[in-house]
This record gives structure tokens, C-alpha cells and sequence, in this order.
């Protein structure tokens, strides 16, 4: 990820362009490390993305703003306050350094003059710092006083970061020195050079030196100053295959061609984000899930053991009954009684409470009796919604396995807001919320064929379908619920199928051969009262077993 002072050099150029004489018309923060600045220019209004990510770290214009926080944090409140109306007058690096220095004409009622923030793009330092007549009026990330730190702290004088033992790529004598000693120890190839390049030439990345070497054909004082001051136009982006693994300001064997390296960066940057910001609320979600599953089991367990210790309750109502018959028999201080039992015919012994007198032994068993009875009656329905919902976090889990877009796993956190009593505000009371996602979509032999992501989806696929319409889930797997809209026509064997392999891809039997999938008409599905999302009960179904198949190039 070439992000070295080469390619900030061809950023601010770009930025200088297109940004001076826009107004700030809005800031907002997504994150502690993420700002945007939405400038209204003489064309448009344009979003600048200010990033001080460790590994994301960038000064672009976006077109992927991210969602800003609810309540925005201190350092984007004070740059509302200084930089709210203010004009860009100027965009431009430092020397030859990754940094970034944005110049605003501010003007308010008490005041009227520059102030700059500058954007430090180093990797874990990167930092944003608003500076005026070089004191700091705030940082993102502030330091404390400790020694041999730069204080960043309101009030202190701004200073640059300090510099690295490098020189710069436009010192052709000490780069020329340098470079006699490096290769009269080793070899001057490709992979010479670009060592070279790396450890000795200030703001140019691994990945740069390594495509610079392949361009020096000669000495590489002469090379290196003439390739950085070059003048450039656009940008290039690196793919293996649809992923984009580099950008470039120069063109680069294989590369796709941009207008412009912001618009590369951008898609380089904005990919890797949401990548992992899927990657990072897929695995929170299952997370919650398996901690709620846990807490489920153990619940489980606990009522397990009490039905379990509640079993005995018809044998203790019939020593209860059978002590009351022969309590003339009992007397005080017998550790036992044998008598006969009227059900079996046999000789039974019952066990008793050497303290209490004949009448409260038949009791005691009778109030066990009772005691157990309604322990079952209580918890043998808790024990089946469990076990129900123990089923429904399984399908949660499949719907979360099949997601690809943040758009899905949203839409799957809000189902799980009320299980898991999350307490994440869903909206105004009584607005109804739209779908963040839709369903797949196909087109098939003059048929749609819609198949739901999540549990969601799946319900409002069934309140969406006709009567007449075809409702497909594989059998005794969890599977998408996929619906073969007929429009009143009888459906084609062709689209039936291409429905039926589709519902076998997405469920969890989609490594399998021959899937039997259910089929049948939508008036046929039920949905009982408050059951949970995706719940169904179908019958008068027929089944047909199938292939899996994505049918992606007919989906819509």
C-alpha cells in the first residue's frame, strides 16, 4: 500500500484543484479516527474524507462517506466552530513528507484569518492537528508532557514530526554518495535498488521502491529526483483478480487506469474498509450470538435437571395415597412402612420422617407431589421455548454465515435487538422501518424468483407472495425461503428448478448433491400468531431433489 510522500505529493496537487475556493458547509465524524468535510464548491457539493487509521490513513475525496456518530466528539465540535463557512485557500504537501496542510480563510464576529489543519498520514501516528499563527487550538490524538514527545496539546506551539535519517529524492549529491558505498557491498539489481530506495530515500514506500527499480535503467541519483518531480495525471489500481491490492501514481504492469489517484485511492481504501468493517460486525454479531446461545444452554441444562428431579412426582402422590390408607398401622418414630400397593398388587416400602407424626408423613409426600407437579407444568413450556429458540439462533447464524454486504448484517442485528435485549434505539416509536436490504432477484424463463437473505426477508417474501405463488425450503435444513412468483400462469419446469437449486445454493446443504427441496403453493404456508421471524409451517408439499446452482447470471 503505496501511501508515501510520492503519492501524497500527487494527492495535494489534486485536492489543491479541485477543493480551493469551497466553503465548508458540514463536518462530521464516523469514528474516533475518521472525520469528513462535505465543501461546497462553484459544481457541487464534494465530501472529503480525513482518515487517521493506522492502516487506512488518507486525505481523498470520497464518494463512500461512512455513517457519522449519534453524538459528535470533541475535536469535530471544535473544528464546527473554527471552520464552519470557512474558504479552502490552499491545499499542499510539506517538503517531501506525508503530510498535508489545508489552509482556511475563517471569518466569524470576532475574528477574520488563517487557520490550518494539518493532516499527518504516518502510519499509527497519523494525526489531524488545527493550528493557528502556529499554535494548536486542538488535535485528534493530543500527547501529554512527557519527554521527547511533541506536546499536542491547545496552546503549544506546533512542530513537524521529526525528521527520519533519510535524504530527500531531490539531494542528488548525498543520494549519489550514499549509493557508491550501498552496492560496492552488494549487488545492483531490481532488488538492490529497491532496498536502497526504501532505506534511504525519505517518503517512498516498499512497494513504490519495488516498481521504481524496475524503471532505473542507470544511476539511481539521477533517476530517482527526475521520477518524483514528475508531473502527473491520474491513477492505477493494482486487482488479483476482482480485489484491489495496490494504487499507483504511475503506470504500473496490469494496472486499471483512474482519472485520477484520488478516485484509485478511494476505491482502493473504500473495498478494504468495508471489507473489514463486515468482517468486524459479522464476527460481533456472532459473538452475541454465541453468548446468548451459551446463556440458553445453561438455562437448558438447569431445567433439565429440575423435570428430571420432578419425574417422581406420580410415585410420591401414590405413597402419599398409600400412607393415608394405613395410618392406622403407622406410628410415631418408624423409619419405614411396608403395605400394600392397590395399583400393582405388590409390597412396597415408604420411607419416613421419624419426627413427624403419621398424618404429616402422608402430607409431606403430598406437598412433594404438588410441589413437583407444578415445577412440570411451569417448565416444561420454558423448556420448549428454549429449545425453539435455540433452533431459531441457528437459522440466525446461517442468515449471518450467507451475508455479504454490511447492508444484510444490519438488517440481521436489528432481528436480534429484542432477543438479545440490546439496548440500541431502533427508530422513532410507531415509524415503520424500511428494509435495509432487499432479496435476491432473478429473472428465469419469464419468471421471478426472489430469495430472502434473513429471517426477515423471508417473512415479508411470505406476506409479499400471491396464493398461487410457488413457496420453496429444503427439507430439514435451514435455507433461504425462496418464492416462484407466478402472475396467475403455471410455472415452467425450467423456472421451478432454476427456484428449487437456488433455495438448495443458500442453505446449509449447499456442499451436498441432490438437495430435496420442498415446494408448494403460498396458501399453503402458515404463519403461526408471535411465532419468530422466518417460522413457517407448509403442507400438501411436493419434493424434488436438486443440484445446488447460484443462477448468478440471472440475478438481478
Amino acid at each position: 500500500m503505496p501511501q508515501d510522500a510520492l503519492h501524497v505529493r500527487q494527492i495535494a496537487k489534486e485536492l489543491h484543484t479541485a477543493l480551493v475556493g469551497g466553503k465548508i458547509n458540514r463536518i462530521t465524524q464516523a469514528d474516533k479516527e475518521e472525520l469528513t468535510l462535505y465543501i461546497y464548491t462553484e459544481k457541487r457539493v464534494v465530501k472529503l474524507l480525513l482518515s487517521t487509521n493506522a492502516s487506512f490513513a488518507r486525505v481523498c475525496l470520497t464518494e463512500h462517506p461512512s455513517v457519522p456518530l449519534p453524538v459528535a466528539p470533541g475535536f469535530c465540535m471544535l473544528l464546527r466552530k473554527h471552520l464552519l463557512g470557512a474558504e479552502i485557500l490552499s491545499v499542499r504537501q510539506v517538503a517531501f513528507e506525508r503530510i498535508v496542510e489545508i489552509d482556511f480563510f475563517c471569518q466569524a464576529d470576532f475574528f477574520a484569518g488563517k487557520r490550518t489543519l494539518v493532516c499527518e498520514l504516518m502510519g499509527k501516528y497519523s494525526n489531524l492537528v488545527l493550528v493557528e499563527d502556529g499554535k494548536i487550538l486542538g488535535a485528534l490524538k493530543t500527547t501529554s508532557l512527557e519527554v521527547g514527545k511533541r506536546v499536542l496539546l491547545p496552546g503549544a506551539k506546533y512542530e513537524y514530526p521529526p525528521e527520519q535519517d533519510k535524504l530527500s529524492p531531490f539531494d542528488k549529491a548525498g543520494i549519489s554518495s550514499r549509493e557508491t558505498g550501498y552496492f560496492s557491498l552488494r549487488e545492483k539489481d531490481e532488488k538492490g535498488i529497491a532496498d536502497f530506495l526504501f532505506e534511504n530515500v525519505v517518503g517512498i514506500a516498499s512497494s513504490t521502491a519495488r516498481e521504481m527499480s524496475k524503471l532505473c535503467k542507470g544511476e539511481v541519483a539521477d533517476f530517482v529526483g527526475d521520477f518524483c518531480g514528475q508531473e502527473r495525471r491520474g491513477g492505477y489500481l493494482l486487482f488479483d483478480g476482482e480485489k484491489p491490492i495496490d494504487f499507483f501514481a504511475f503506470p504500473v504492469a496490469g494496472a486499471k487506469e483512474y482519472p485520477s489517484l484520488g478516485e484509485a485511492q478511494d476505491a482502493y481504501f473504500s473495498t478494504k474498509q468495508s471489507k473489514k468493517s463486515f468482517e468486524t460486525k459479522k464476527n460481533k454479531l456472532l459473538s452475541t450470538l454465541r453468548g446468548f446461545e451459551k446463556k440458553q444452554r445453561k438455562h437448558l441444562q438447569e431445567i433439565t435437571e429440575k423435570l428430571l428431579e420432578a419425574q417422581g412426582a406420580e410415585e410420591n402422590r401414590k405413597k402419599g395415597e398409600l400412607l393415608t390408607a394405613n395410618l392406622y398401622r403407622v406410628a410415631r418414630g418408624m423409619a419405614e412402612i411396608e403395605v400394600d400397593d392397590y395399583y400393582t398388587g405388590e409390597r412396597v416400602k415408604i420411607a419416613l420422617d421419624t419426627t413427624l407424626p403419621p398424618a404429616k408423613n402422608a402430607q409431606k409426600y403430598y406437598k412433594l407431589y404438588t410441589k413437583q407437579k407444578k415445577t412440570t407444568e411451569i417448565l416444561t413450556p420454558r423448556k420448549a421455548d428454549i429449545e425453539e429458540t435455540l433452533v431459531y439462533l441457528e437459522s440466525i447464524a446461517f442468515s449471518v454465515g450467507m451475508a455479504t454486504t454490511i447492508a444484510e448484517l444490519a438488517e440481521i442485528e436489528r432481528e436480534i435487538e429484542p432477543l438479545v435485549g440490546s439496548k440500541k434505539p431502533t427508530g422513532k416509536k410507531g415509524k415503520k422501518e424500511e428494509p435495509l436490504s432487499l432479496p435476491r432477484r432473478y429473472e428465469i424463463d419469464g419468471f421471478v424468483i426472489k430469495a430472502g437473505k434473513n429471517n426477515l426477508q423471508n417473512d415479508r417474501l411470505l406476506k409479499e407472495a400471491g396464493g398461487e405463488d410457488i413457496w420453496l425450503h429444503v427439507q430439514k435444513y435451514h435455507s433461504s425461503h425462496v418464492v416462484l412468483f407466478t402472475d396467475g400462469r403455471k410455472a415452467t419446469d425450467k423456472a421451478l428448478q432454476a427456484a428449487a437449486e437456488i433455495c438448495a445454493y443458500y442453505s446449509e446443504a449447499r456442499e451436498g448433491e441432490k438437495i430435496p427441496v420442498d415446494y408448494c403453493k403460498r396458501q399453503r404456508v402458515k404463519k403461526a400468531p408471535h411465532a419468530k421471524a422466518g417460522a413457517a409451517h407448509y403442507n400438501g408439499y411436493q419434493t424434488m431433489l436438486v443440484t445446488p446452482n447460484a443462477h448468478c447470471g440471472e440475478e438481478k
